[in-house]
């Protein structure tokens, strides 16, 4: 699929070429995930020792959390350089340049020497690292979920963007897979010492598989239409910035994700010190809960996609966000308990379940909110400056709420609903008529830019 014309319609695409395109979609988000995840696991249990040591245990894991932060901080730096080259030389050619970028920067992360061994530098070169990953990341996950969605033939958007989303899934399943079977086959001493190494270097592997299929697959449709009739955006963020319709959809998008990320992050990175730190629970079960919650989640979010295609994918969004929210504080309850079958139960129906219902519907919806000549850019702007808060903060947010409370959970819920609140609404405040839900206006701005280039 690499060589010869480029079609501009995806009905010229056999299912076979759909397939490929979607593989390449899962796995290349799959291994973004894996590495981006690790950091998140290892930052709670294994950097908050080894190179942010201190005498109070949480500080230390506040500092470990602090650096986890940094890559959300970094990816709308790569959002922006990325969206910009996706939107002027395209998809597939950024989406390769992402992958190689996280796979080099998670290879290191597993062969820098720790605190004890080189000082203030292991700190430094790990947050190094991070900000690669969070470059990486800025420009990975707009350009996978434009790949699906603009091969999508009509009335499916929301199943082909769903398909990208699942990489999120896979990549916590075998995240946490690997750390909780090192963790089983060796000692806890061991561990610390190089087993949680092994993972980060794992990442080689899955980044020469994720580009081995990705260099098969064509650009998209929607932009090789673009390219062809010279009509791609010269400065894409100026265009986002100039265009009134651009900067509400920009502000209700970033508004409707923040509830979105606090709620992964509580489920899939907090909840993983909270549970072994504060709530004495053996690492390898509320690790191996995250894991089945995940699993689930690959069968739900395909579902979830599809039906947002049959319901206002709007209405849909903030219902999901309503459930996150409510269901949080009785969530906490039972894990509290300590109860593995509770544990289990509680994160499979919370993370595998209902986080779907939002999760699966908003590569979609964010990719409607721009055209095709700017929808790089403008998506990447959406899910990434909103994450700096949204997941990235998240566990440093909770575990500063959890430490100055004395351990209750209350504020931590204060925080939660007042997210959920506006993100709800802001999912409603999104206006149909301002959503690109063909390519009728596509159509238009390609006749534009070909008047333009006849000129009078």
């Amino acid at each position: 699929m690499s060589t010869g014309p480029r079609p501009t319609d995806v009905n010229s695409f056999t299912k076979k070429d759909i397939r490929v395109v979607m593989m390449s979609c899962i796995v290349g988000t799959t291994v973004e995930w894996y590495d981006f995840f690790l950091y998140g696991m290892a930052a709670g249990l294994v950097f908050n020792k080894l190179y942010f040591p201190n005498d109070d245990p949480l500080i230390g894991t506040i500092l470990a959390f602090a650096s986890f932060a940094v890559g959300f901080v970094a990816r709308p730096i790569g959002g922006l350089v990325f969206g910009h080259i996706g939107d002027r030389v395209g998809r597939k050619k950024t989406l390769v340049t992402t992958m190689m970028i996280m796979g080099i920067a998670t290879f290191l992360i597993g062969v820098i020497p720790t605190h004890a061994t080189i000082g203030f530098a292991a700190p430094l070169l790990l947050v190094t690292c991070r900000i690669a990953q969070g470059v990486a990341v800025g420009g990975e996950w707009g350009g996978a979920v434009l790949m699906a969605v603009e091969y999508a033939s009509k009335g499916k958007r929301g199943l082909y963007g769903s398909f990208p989303q699942i990489g999120l899934a896979v990549g916590l399943v075998l995240g946490t897979g690997v750390f909780a079977l090192l963790g089983a086959v060796m000692s806890d001493d061991s561990f610390l010492t190089w087993g949680w190494r092994v993972a980060f270097m794992l990442s080689a592997v899955l980044v020469g598989v994720g580009l081995f299929i990705r260099l098969k697959v064509m650009e998209t449709p929607a932009f090789a239409k673009l390219e062809k009739a010279e009509a791609r955006a010269v400065i894409p963020a100026m265009e986002l910035v100039k265009d009134r319709q651009s900067r509400r959809n920009i502000l209700l998008g970033m508004g409707a994700r923040w509830a979105e990320g606090v709620a992964f992050n509580l489920w899939a990175v907090f909840i993983i010190t909270y549970a072994t730190t504060s709530l004495a629970v053996r690492q390898g079960t509320i690790l191996t809960a995250v894991m089945v919650g995940a699993v689930i989640m690959v069968g739900v979010i395909p579902l979830m996609g599809r039906l947002s295609d049959r319901f206002d994918r709007r209405r849909m969004y903030a219902l999901g966000v309503i459930a996150l929210g409510v269901l949080t504080y009785p969530a906490l309850l039972l894990i509290g308990t300590g109860n593995p079958v509770l544990i289990f139960a509680t994160i499979g129906i919370v993370l595998g379940v209902v986080y779907p219902v939002v999760y699966a519907p908003e590569a979609s919806l964010f990719a409607e909110l721009f055209p095709t000549w700017i929808r790089y850019s403008g998506i990447s702007v959406v899910y990434q400056i909103s994450g700096i808060v949204a997941s990235g903060m998240t566990p440093l947010i909770l575990s500063f709420l959890l430490r100055e409370s004395d351990g209750h959970l209350g504020s931590i819920m204060v925080y939660v609903l007042a997210v959920t609140v506006i993100s709800a609404v802001s999912a409603i405040l999104i206006r149909r008529r301002d959503m690109f839900t063909d390519d009728g206006e596509d159509d238009r701005h390609v006749e534009r830019s070909r008047q333009e280039s006849i000129g009078p």
